[in-house]
């Protein structure tokens, strides 16, 4: 089938930036196989009309939790071990492999409607989110929450990520990683085990990091270290690496991660929500450290809206480091797309709109309040945009909403399924 998107402004990489300018995208199967330019013998059996239209490649969500998505507003207001361990950890004891799948598939309706394509997920009831990508048509990379306290080939969580990574073979829009919670989860020899399989096997690691004072804390009363150093003596960092949060990490941390070559994944709101602090984006990247962006689960975002996120990022540094100029606009967005592509390996694939890359593409809306006038549409993304103005998004060549109208997922059965979790599990 071949999709032509006409005359709209478009968001395209050049010498290294983000340049908008009028364009007219073919795609053809899963890819785009040309900017501008009709391809010879091509066939135009849809047509976008591109007028008052912006096309950008489709949002990255670095890191989430998808199943989460049913425990929206029920965790307020609370400090971050009460949160986690007295509040979200029984409602999860509670949920069944079939409410994950309910829940993820609400996650995704939330991130196509905002112009979401691909997330990477940390989840703990195997097949049920790839279920739900093989039937949604999101791209995700997907790893089972591991925690442990030895040395265990035989552990269960092990032996269920081990398993899962078989569902790969459902679509090629799913990849896998090994995905060890925490430092404050998981014992050395535990993290140790993790990273030895994974450097055998050939997979990344995705890893909550120094994501609160508590857990720097503790890690410096019990192991004279910092979460950053004890990880990467535990070998996590030999093998490639998403790390989530990294707000408590020092300048020697942070030469880590430079060194190893680590990918930050930065979730502002989940953060200052929990009250955890905000990541030294602005010295991150003045090292030279890939940063991209992630909501983190709705449980302790409320949201799953990578506009929002945008937005936070950009304003939350200008008002910590009291200058304006600290992070910019066309960082965040490629912190939201090239630079998520790049920490989960699919840059060759995803996270910008260039011939022969695969059409993971949302096209906004610019005849909407927010978008008008259209003085500089990638600063528009950040201060302006919301996630209302997505109006037709395309992944992995196919139309998986048109008009704010999803083609693959039912909205209501998602919704009742939703509401009858709640019920069972007490919300």
């Amino acid at each position: 089938m071949g999709i032509v998107i006409k005359d709209a402004y478009a968001v395209l990489p050049e010498a290294g930036e983000n340049k908008v300018g009028k364009h007219s995208i073919y795609i053809e199967g899963k890819d785009i196989v040309s900017i501008d330019e009709k391809p010879e013998g091509f066939s135009e059996d849809s047509v976008i009309d591109g007028k008052d239209r912006l096309v950008i490649p489709g949002l990255i969500n670095a890191h989430t939790h998808t199943y989460m998505s049913m425990m929206l507003n029920c965790a307020d207001d609370l400090s971050f071990t009460d949160w986690l361990f007295n509040t979200i950890d029984p409602i999860e004891q509670k949920m069944t492999g079939e409410d994950a799948y309910w829940g993820s598939l609400l996650g995704q309706i939330e991130m196509i409607k905002s112009g979401t394509t691909t997330f990477n997920d940390q989840q703990m009831h195997i097949h049920n989110t790839t279920r739900a990508v093989a039937e949604s048509g999101m791209r995700a990379v997907i790893g089972r929450g591991l925690v442990g306290n030895e040395r265990d080939l035989n552990d269960r969580r092990l032996r269920e990520a081990l398993e899962e990574m078989e569902d790969a073979s459902l679509t090629d829009r799913l990849s896998f990683r090994l995905n060890p919670h925490a430092p404050y989860s998981c014992s050395g020899d535990y993290l140790k085990m993790v990273a030895e399989i994974a450097k055998e096997k050939g997979y990344g690691i995705h890893i909550h990091l120094a994501e609160g004072q508590v857990e720097s804390d503790n890690m410096l009363k019990d192991h004279n270290c910092t979460p950053t150093e004890y990880v990467r003596d535990a070998g996590i960092f030999d093998v490639p690496v998403i790390a989530a949060h990294c707000i408590r990490v020092s300048d020697s941390d942070m030469d880590i991660l430079k060194e190893y070559g680590v990918n930050v994944v930065t979730n502002p709101i989940s953060n200052a929500k929990l009250g955890n602090g905000v990541a030294p984006v602005p010295k991150l990247l003045e090292k030279g450290i890939n940063v991209c962006l992630g909501t983190d689960g709705a449980a302790s975002n409320n949201a799953q809206n990578m506009f929002r996120e945008m937005s936070f990022e950009a304003l939350i540094h200008k008002a910590v480091n009291l200058t304006p100029q600290c992070v910019n606009a066309h960082e965040i967005f490629k912190m939201a797309t090239i630079n998520g592509a790049k920490a989960l390996n699919l840059q060759d694939i995803t996270g910008s709109i260039e011939k022969g890359k695969r059409a993971d593409l949302a096209i906004l809306r610019l005849d909407v309040p927010s978008m008008v006038p259209t003085n500089d549409l990638i600063a528009a993304l950040s201060y302006s945009a919301n996630g209302s103005e997505v109006d037709t998004v395309i992944i992995d060549g196919k139309i998986v909403m048109e008009h704010r109208e999803l083609k693959t997922i039912d909205e209501e059965r998602v919704y009742h399924e939703i509401a009858e979790t709640c019920k069972r599990v007490g919300l």
